[in-house]
């Protein structure tokens, strides 16, 4: 017979991680696209957040020689998803994961191969373990890694690998790493005793890194307690050192350089300006210790862990940086929890779910109705001004998502004046003339049912912030294993296991595995989905031992010792129910017992148990409704096991190779119930094999109640091992496989009497496993050995020389395996043979081997891909081939009919835009596009829309939330669909630059028809400009203050009005602040506002010893000048001027606005790099091409400095300078984004000038009949121009090359 090799190349792994702990360091890290990474053990897994669906673990290889070390932090790469396809190949760059461990090993791991691309620090020493991660743009095309290792050191690593800077603490323990969301060069890091570095990235060299110290103070005596008591290393990271002491911090969203910092008692507002604390504010008695801060996106409103799992919500007192916590959430409900309670070890805010918030206030059609088959869907009188959702990780396995709703009663709306809840959202951001367009045409007459409009769409500004409640859910909870696992357990493949119920129809084989752990839980897991199904408390220890009972049945033991002087033990057993849920003790004693259990036995029907003990007899139960014990072994026992049923009985006798071509036939499985004469059912026939402490083997029959001795045909007796003990044993009949604390295997044919034995070179075997036998497998012989050492290899007996044909444990190399079996789910010879392994690391992995019958060589088998089965699809379109998740983001783009998303998933029944009929790919899929593109190829979308056609089937393309949210935003324009587009795929920035694109339209388009002689009307028409501009502004169709930017849209804010307000909203947070370098500052700030008369009072205010009395006084003089003459005698009775000393540069910037130049003023404050100033300073003093310039000029700096493309685009578009804008999207290469550019802003133009014609069809019919007026067109964008000819033909080529790369992908990717 060939003999069959087992090829490692052919074996897949499926892992389920362990809970993570604080070893972890709690690092876990949410993608912009909803992708939650986490690390437990040596491990990282990925998480899908929308339908809590664990996609993938990858372990991480351990150094040389070294069991693999702690994973410290993890963090995703900030990339987006890649569109350059004219250029490059499409690449899975954006699913790379920064993972850092507690050796220092720094590693760059490829989430789409599951694998290390590159390690950036692959040296280990366990004293610099890495403490946080954080990734910076130092140019467009280059990342930068920051990691914080041991206790003070700082290191940056480009993305290839290279070390080329790092920064030594000194005695100060750095804590965090954060990332600027205003500026992608820029980060800071926190110390645990106040230090705060501010650093900024310029390039990839030395000489490229600019930081700057800072201090904070705060009380840390507790640091120096905790260092003179501790026994931890001075090197070693943070969370090594001090596990439960947190200082964390948060770039605010709202306001740049204002920092949220959180020390275990005390929350602080710094301010990296004025490098000062704006306010600090004490944690209240009672409340446990901070452990993070997170600022909500969309309100001011912050959000702070606490260690013993709650949260804390803040609000900010009005006109100050001064938070007021309000209320206290629970985030580990105390129900159903275990003793001692779990602990919360990171706390996380969905960023996604923010931005499609903030899109479905601006988007979301104005009916509102209640879903009264929705238990959750009341209607009552408080309205939802927003929603946030969370993530928190405890440290027993489980990942909580809740979602929190701040609420406002209907008093507090009636209480606000000059609000109207209805004018919000979509009517102020789009025109009147796009609000009335009627959507029933969408679907071919077919109605849209309305959407149940959250009450969460009144803007956050109609309420006081005094006045809002908050309420917390929970919905949806992701169970992984619940401690380290200490035992597993596989269900019987025999045929004669019974139902739980009785009788002798066999049992359905399942797709479930046993894991007792070391809290005392036993988790089932459904290796069909690689999930966890149910968890069950049984024991107040380790799980010991651990037997299936049947399919249905468990049964498990546990032992603690006594402490009274008999030191006995306390035997504890337990039947689980995993049907009920019920756990049934039996064999209870009311003594302590001389010795422990040792192990379980069951039979492979589920009939009969052994348990045996440490040093006594071996007792036989017969494991009935109330189990019964048949009998009591007097023999010295070390190893003891039941026979599986794979081969006829011995009593039918002949030579193993008929029994072979018997068993290969399966026409009579072994032990199977017997029909006597009389056509009456026999008990089944069940026997055991065991070894003696002096090397003697035998077997035992149980039938019925009865047990006697079975006399195989035994082997000679130099099969007996000369030291006699044998540590394990496998019995599949007829042959009986040994394994001897010396490394011997031995088997056996109790049929014949024939053996053999090699030696496997290892150390003393613990387990030996047969491998499941199916119908046409060429050998039954192949086991798996798990050793001393915590290795196992995998051996085939039925091979001339079983030791050159082994398979030693592949693919999880640096891994101690505990506990192993196989998965005996076999039913053909061509499915791999899967090993179940318990890991020391925590995991449970199943390990497919694929075994080559034709070649003994190491020769990869081409195989088809099997498909994991799950629950429910998994919402996250990031995760498909990078030109189908292409390919769905231009569909979406180009817009499709809600009808396409409907499939026949019963999960879907219930979507508030379910049409009826479904999409059928027989029909012309272009009928599903709501309009033909007047860009590209026409004949694309549809090609584009079968290639999706599988994922739609699935229904794994938008979960029901976002479908609905789909169907509003389709009826809403090209802006409003690219946006939800960019939500979708974590694009945050370019949401809002989206989002923001109309304003900014309507900004130019009010600058240029204010300039264009066009725009005036004949002298007959009696309607002069500026009375139609009032009638415009009046109307609020286009009038560039007709929205507030409010939460993230901040980031985005180009409005003189918004400038001019965000900065008047910071000025009475420094009024209070002392000391010469605050009131420098604060003079800028209020010049910089126009606020003269209070600068020149702060001038005057200075003491004359100051060293700035002078330039101070000078100041004072010129401005003074400016405004009054009043106000000059005043300074002048003040200041007697003898000397003017050199000062800043800012002292010549306010000279100039002293005397008019605001234009110059502002290049200066730009060329010093203050370029928030400079922009608050020309919105204040200046208009129409001057202040164009400034945000010109901003816009460069943004785009080539910041690396922020959205920002850059948004403050182009408002300058006016749209060939600019072109030209930057063409520079970061998205041909797509630039048609799509093009599209919007005509479409948006093409509203406008509707409705100023409309207008003035107005203004004529009130008044005499004259020569309309001509809007201008877009600067850049005119019809025929040639640079929109050239975005054209760019688009084309980029659509023909999506559909070749779709053609060329496999629909699906198995997560």
């Amino acid at each position: 017979m060939a003999a069959s090799k087992l090829s490692p190349t052919d074996t897949r792994d499926s892992t389920l991680p362990g809970p993570p702990s604080r070893n972890n360091f709690g690092s876990a890290d949410l993608s912009p696209s909803g992708l939650f990474a986490f690390s437990s053990g040596s491990s990282v897994s990925v998480v899908d957040s929308r339908s809590l669906q664990l996609i993938s673990t990858i372990p991480l290889p351990p150094p040389p020689g070294a069991l693999s070390p702690f994973v410290t932090s993890v963090r995703w790469i900030p990339l987006p998803l890649p569109r350059d396809l004219l250029s490059t190949e499409p690449s899975a760059s954006h699913l790379l994961l920064a993972v850092a461990d507690r050796h220092g090993r720094v590693a760059l791991v490829d989430f789409h191969l599951r694998s290390v691309v590159v390690w950036l620090n692959p040296s280990s020493d366990p004293k610099l373990g890495v403490q946080d991660l954080c990734w910076v743009q130092a140019r467009q095309d280059s990342h930068i890694l920051a990691a914080i290792s041991g206790s003070s050191f700082l290191s940056l690593y480009t993305a290839s690998g290279g070390l080329f800077w790092k920064y030594d603490a000194g005695k100060e323990i750095l804590s965090c790493l954060r990332r600027d969301p205003y500026d992608s060069r820029h980060f800071c890091v926190l110390g645990l005793k106040g230090l705060l570095l501010s650093v900024k990235v310029l390039g990839d060299t030395e000489n490229d890194v600019v930081i700057h110290e800072m201090q904070i103070k705060t009380d840390f005596s507790e640091i120096l307690r905790l260092e003179r008591d501790g026994n931890s290393s001075s090197s070693s990271p943070a969370s090594a050192a001090f596990p439960l002491y947190f200082a964390r911090f948060a770039f605010s969203p709202h306001w740049k350089n204002i920092l949220f910092v959180t020390f275990p008692r005390e929350l602080l507002v710094f301010d990296l300006q004025y490098e000062t604390p704006l306010s600090t504010t004490p944690l209240p008695r009672g409340c446990a210790k901070f452990l993070d801060v997170l600022p909500d996106p969309n309100n001011e409103l912050l959000y702070c862990a606490h260690v013993d799992g709650r949260l804390s919500i803040w609000r900010q007192k009005e006109g100050e940086q001064v938070h007021v916590m309000c209320t206290m959430e629970e985030f580990m409900p105390s129900i159903g929890l275990s003793i001692p309670s779990p602990s919360a070890l990171a706390v996380l805010l969905s960023q996604s779910d923010s931005t499609m918030q903030t899109i479905t206030k601006l988007h979301t059609d104005e009916t509102s109705s209640v879903d009264f088959d929705n238990p959750f869907d009341f209607y009552d009188e408080s309205i939802v001004v927003s929603k946030t959702t969370f993530f928190s990780l405890s440290d027993d396995g489980k990942i909580w998502k809740w979602v929190l709703s701040a609420e406002g009663v209907e008093d507090a709306l009636k209480n606000a004046s000059d609000l109207d809840i209805s004018n919000v959202g979509a009517d102020v951001a789009l025109p009147g003339a796009i609000q009335k367009k009627d959507s029933s045409n969408l679907d071919d007459g077919l109605v849209v049912t309305p959407t149940n409009k959250s009450r969460g769409q009144t803007s956050s500004s109609s309420f006081r912030r005094s006045d809002l409640s908050f309420k917390i859910s929970l919905t949806g909870q992701l169970q992984l294993l619940s401690s380290t696992v200490s035992t597993l357990a596989v269900p019987s493949p025999s045929l004669t296991a019974s139902l739980a119920r009785g009788g002798n129809i066999p049992a359905a084989a399942v797709p479930l595995v046993a894991l007792g752990t070391q809290s005392g839980t036993i988790d089932i897991v459904d290796v069909s989905t690689n999930a966890v199904t149910a968890s069950t408390s049984v024991h107040t220890g380790v799980v010991k031992g651990l037997r299936w009972l049947g399919n249905s049945r468990l049964v498990s033991f546990s032992y603690s010792q006594v402490n009274d002087k008999s030191r006995g033990y306390i035997n504890k057993l337990v039947v689980t129910c995993l049907r009920s849920g019920l756990n049934k003790p039996f064999r209870d004693l009311q003594k302590p017992e001389r010795t422990p259990i040792r192990a379980l036995r069951t039979s492979s029907s589920g009939r009969y148990l052994l348990i045996l003990f440490r040093d006594a007899p071996v007792e036989v139960w017969a494991m009935t409704k109330h189990p019964v014990m048949l009998r009591s072994l007097a023999l010295p026992f070390t190893v003891v096991e039941w026979t599986l049923p794979a081969v006829p009985r011995p009593g039918q006798g002949g030579p193993s190779k008929q029994s072979l071509s018997a068993s290969e036939g399966v026409a009579a499985p072994a032990d199977s119930t017997s029909v006597g004469s009389d056509g009456s059912t026999e008990e089944t026939v069940e026997s055991f094999a065991f070894a003696l402490v002096n090397g003697a083997l035998g077997v035992f029959e149980v039938q019925g109640r009865r047990i006697r001795d079975y006399r195989p045909k035994w082997p000679s007796t130099s099969f007996i091992p000369s030291d006699g003990l044998v540590t394990a044993m496998a019995y599949r009949l007829p042959h009986v496989v040994m394994g001897d604390r010396s490394g011997n295997i031995r088997w056996w044919d109790v049929t014949t009497g024939q053996s053999s034995a090699f030696n496997s070179h290892r150390d003393g075997i613990r387990r030996i496993k047969f491998s499941p036998v199916v119908a046409g497998d060429r050998s039954r012989g192949r086991v798996a050995v798990l050793f001393n050492d915590n290795t196992f290899s995998v051996f085939d007996l039925d091979s001339p020389d079983p030791l050159a044909q082994s398979l030693l444990q592949p693919q999880i190399p640096g891994t101690l395996v505990l506990e192993l079996d196989w998965l005996p789910l076999r039913t053909d010879k061509n499915d791999p043979l899967v090993l179940c392994i318990a890991g020391a690391d925590s995991t449970f992995r199943l390990v497919e081997v694929t075994v080559n019958e034709k070649k003994a060589g190491f020769v990869p088998q081409s195989k088809s891909v099997k498909e994991r089965f799950r629950p429910m699809p998994m919402y996250s379109p990031i995760l498909l081939p990078v030109p189908h998740a292409l390919a769905l983001r231009m569909i979406l783009q180009l817009g499709v009919k809600p009808s396409w998303f409907n499939t026949s998933s019963t999960t879907l029944e219930k979507r508030p835009h379910l049409i009826h009929g479904m999409a059928s790919s027989s029909k012309d899929l272009r009928s599903y596009m709501i309009q033909l593109p007047p860009l590209g190829d026409p004949v694309v979308p549809e090609m584009l829309l079968k290639i999706l056609e599988p994922y739609r089937k699935e229904g794994c393309l938008l979960d029901d939330e976002r479908a609905k949210l789909y169907a509003d935003v389709v009826k809403k324009g090209y802006a409003a669909r690219f946006a939800f587009a960019a939500a979708v795929y974590g694009e945050t920035s370019e949401a809002l630059f989206w989002l923001q694109l109309p304003q900014a339209i309507r900004h130019l388009m009010n600058k240029l028809t204010k300039r264009s002689p066009q725009k005036l009307p004949s002298p007959a028409s009696g309607v002069d400009e500026a009375a139609m501009l009032s009638k415009i502004s009046s109307t609020g169709v286009w009038a560039p203050e007709a929205r507030k930017c409010d939460g993230s849209l901040r980031l985005m804010a180009f409005e003189r009005e918004e400038l001019r307000k965000r900065a008047n909203e910071r000025l009475p947070w420094h009024e209070n602040l002392e000391g010469e370098d605050c009131i420098q500052k604060q003079v800028h700030e209020l010049i910089s506002v126009g606020n003269l008369e209070a600068a020149v009072s702060l001038l005057l205010s200075s003491a004359p010893d100051s060293p700035y009395f002078y330039p101070n006084a000078l100041r004072a003089i010129a401005l003074s000048s400016a405004v009054s003459k009043s106000l000059l005698d005043l300074a002048l009775k003040v200041v007697a001027a003898n000397m003017v000393r050199t000062d800043n540069s800012l002292t010549g910037t306010h000279l100039l606005c002293a005397v008019g130049r605001h234009q110059e003023a502002c290049s200066q404050l730009q060329d010093s790099g203050r370029w928030t100033d400079a922009a608050t300073l020309a919105a204040t003093h200046l208009e129409g091409s001057d202040y164009a310039r400034v945000l010109q000029r901003w816009a460069d700096h943004v785009l080539h400095a910041e690396h922020n493309v959205w920002r850059a685009l948004i403050l182009y578009v408002a300058a006016g300078s749209l060939q600019e804008a072109l030209a930057a999207l063409r520079e970061v290469q998205q041909p797509d984004t630039v048609a799509m550019f093009v599209l919007a802003c005509q479409e948006i133009h093409s509203e406008i000038v509707t409705e100023l014609s409309s207008l003035e069809d107005e203004s004529e019919s009130e008044s005499a009949s004259g020569e309309g007026t001509v809007p201008p067109d877009l600067p850049g964008l005119e019809p025929g121009k040639e640079e929109v000819t050239a975005v054209c033909e760019y688009f084309q080529q980029y659509q023909r090359k999506l559909v070749h790369l779709c053609m060329d992908y496999q629909p699906y990717t198995d997560w």
